[in-house]
Parts: C-alpha cells; sequence; structure tokens
C-alpha cells in the first residue's frame, strides 16, 4: 500500500510540475485568447473526451471482468478513475508514455492479484493499440477513397497499408500465443540486458506463463468480450475525431465529418510515428498540417487546432490530476477475501 501512495505521489508531482511548464510555455494570455476565439465549441470539445474515456473505461471492464471471478466484477466508476488517471500518467511521462501502465497494476493489484491485475492491464493496453491500427487501415481506405491522390502519396498509402496489415496479423499472433514469455526470450539474446532478462525470466517463469495464457483465453475463449472491447475502442478512436470537426466549426473551416476523420488519422499516425516525445512536442501540428493540406484546407489552421488539442489535454491533465488522489480499486465487498484472487 505504501508502494502505491508513493508512485501516485510521484506521478502527482510530476503532473503539477509538467502542467506549470505547459501553461508557462504556452502563456495564460494566449491560453485565454484561444478558448476565447473557441467560444461555446470549446464545451464539446472537452465533452467529447469525456465521452472517449467512458468508451475506454467499458472496453477495459470487459476485459478485466470473468464470471467466474467474482472480485473481477469492479465498480465502474473505479475502472473510469483508472483510465484517466492512467492515460494522464501517459501524457506526462518523458519521452515514451507507458508509466499509466505499472500505476493502474498497483491500483488493480489489491483486488486482483498481481497476475490478474498485470495480464488485465497488458490485454487493455494491446487493445487500445490495435483499434489504432485497425482505425489507420480504415482510414488508408478513407483517403484513398475521398481524397485526390498523387501517385506518391498513393505509393505512400500503398506502403501504410502492408505496414497495418503485418502490424494487424501481429497483434493476432500475440492474442493467440501471448507475448511476456516471446519478449523475455527476446531479450535473453541481446547483449548488456541478456543476464538480467534470463533470470528475472527464471524466477518469474511460472507468472510469465500464466499472463500469457490470460491473453490467449481472452482471443480463444472469451471471445464477446474480446470484440467488445475492440469495438469501444475502435469507436472511441472515431469519437476522437470529434474536437477537431469542432474546432474547425468554430474557426469557419467547412469541413465535413469524414474530412475530419482524416485528419485526425493521418496526424496520429504522424505523431505516433515519433512516439517518444512529451506530449508529442511538435509532431502534432506537424501531422495536422500535413493532413489538411491533403484535403485541400490550410495548413496553417494546423497550428491553430494543435494549440486546441494541447490546451483540451491540459485541461483533462488537471482533472486526472484532482482524480489521483483519489482514485482507489476495491473488489465487492462478499469477495475481498477469495483465495484464488491473492498472490
Amino acid at each position: 500500500m505504501k508502494r502505491t501512495t508513493l508512485y501516485k505521489a510521484l506521478f502527482l508531482v510530476l503532473g503539477i510540475f509538467f502542467l506549470g511548464y505547459m501553461v508557462h510555455g504556452m502563456g495564460l494570455d494566449v491560453i485565454g485568447a484561444n478558448i476565447q476565439k473557441m467560444g461555446f465549441w470549446f464545451i464539446p470539445v472537452i465533452g467529447s473526451w469525456l465521452v472517449i474515456y467512458i468508451l475506454n473505461a467499458f472496453a477495459f471492464k470487459a476485459i478485466i471482468e470473468e464470471p467466474q471471478l467474482p472480485a473481477s466484477d469492479l465498480p465502474f466508476g473505479s475502472v473510469l478513475r483508472l483510465t484517466i488517471t492512467g492515460y494522464v500518467i501517459n501524457y506526462i511521462t518523458p519521452f515514451v508514455a507507458l508509466g499509466g501502465e505499472p500505476y493502474r497494476i498497483l491500483l488493480l493489484k489489491p483486488a486482483l492479484g498481481i497476475r490478474k491485475a498485470s495480464s488485465s492491464v497488458l490485454l487493455y493496453s494491446l487493445m487500445h493499440m490495435f483499434s489504432h491500427v485497425l482505425f489507420w487501415l480504415a482510414s488508408i481506405v478513407l483517403i484513398v477513397a475521398v481524397v485526390p491522390l498523387t501517385p506518391l502519396m498513393l505509393m505512400g498509402c500503398g506502403i501504410m497499408l502492408v505496414v497495418g496489415v503485418l502490424l494487424g496479423l501481429w497483434f493476432i499472433r500475440v492474442y493467440k500465443r501471448g507475448l511476456t514469455v516471446s519478449t523475455f526470450r527476446l531479450l535473453e539474446k541481446i547483449p548488456f540486458v541478456k543476464k538480467k532478462a534470463a533470470a528475472f525470466f527464471q524466477e518469474k517463469r511460472e507468472a510469465l506463463y500464466e499472463i500469457d495464457e490470460q491473453i490467449r483465453i481472452l482471443y480463444a475463449e472469451r471471445k464477446p468480450r474480446f470484440y467488445t472491447s475492440l469495438a469501444l475502442e475502435f469507436v472511441a478512436r472515431v469519437v476522437g475525431c470529434a474536437e477537431i470537426y469542432f474546432t474547425a466549426q468554430a474557426i469557419g473551416l467547412d469541413m465535413s465529418i469524414t474530412e475530419s476523420l482524416i485528419v485526425s488519422s493521418g496526424s496520429s499516425l504522424f505523431a505516433n510515428l515519433i512516439f517518444f516525445f512529451p506530449m508529442q512536442l511538435g509532431t502534432r501540428e506537424g501531422g495536422l498540417a500535413l493532413a489538411l493540406q491533403s484535403i485541400g484546407m490550410p495548413a496553417a489552421a494546423g497550428l491553430f487546432i494543435g494549440i486546441v488539442v494541447r490546451i483540451r489535454e491540459l485541461v483533462w491533465i488537471f482533472i486526472g490530476l484532482l482524480l489521483l488522489r483519489k482514485t482507489k480499486v476495491t473488489p465487492p465487498a462478499v469477495v475481498v477475501n477469495q483465495p484464488m484472487m491473492n498472490e
């Protein structure tokens, strides 16, 4: 429990620092001026992400919950708070946005046990990424059908399609065979880390095999929950285009829902290619400018949309930090002492 409290305190301090840094970097006058320019449209921009987080939480809960494990029937409010705060930690984690995953495991561990907590968080992270790949693949089809493409752009879409299909096949392979054991087998072949990886694997062999079995079971034996979670995550990706559509309306751009989908997917692809920048500094605006230009709209509008997106992130980081102190996950009272869930 002390470790969880310390972890939360660490990220609370880190979050306050990054929030202050980003607000100072943007300037209160710039933030205020852009919110004023957005007017009423800023409210649905913020609200659209509440819808996204609710969809994410339902997808996460679908993975966590197992009928034969009553303790896994966690209150939706707890899962929603854990979802939001986990993403907020990912926003503020420098270089690689992965801090939210160990945080979620630590908070789920008292209720579910370390193996179930670890497998649930890993499965949800895989689902979140898999839905992103499927969203890109659907977007490529949409781009080819709607956007006038030069031969070079068409070739780029072809390459993206091949990469997306390969990634999709890799995800299916992971769902069929697991991930943790094969990852440590690979690490055992890499200089400088192979000895530690081998020692860790030998120590945690049973737990790693069990986590892989949980991954396999979700795809092989819990298909309704697998597809429910995947569908919810995919819909959340589609809803994500709403903030671009609302922002475009605020500045008078004649953008359709279809075009906002193209801009959202194109900019996210570019930003995720350079995933190690904190809050994707500089990469998002470049992606937005390129995507807007591809549909015949002024690239300069990408700067304003990018600023609005960053202000939205600041708002949700602030909300997440308020939730961070109170976020706690406990199993239903009737099954707190279930032996099969304890480690």
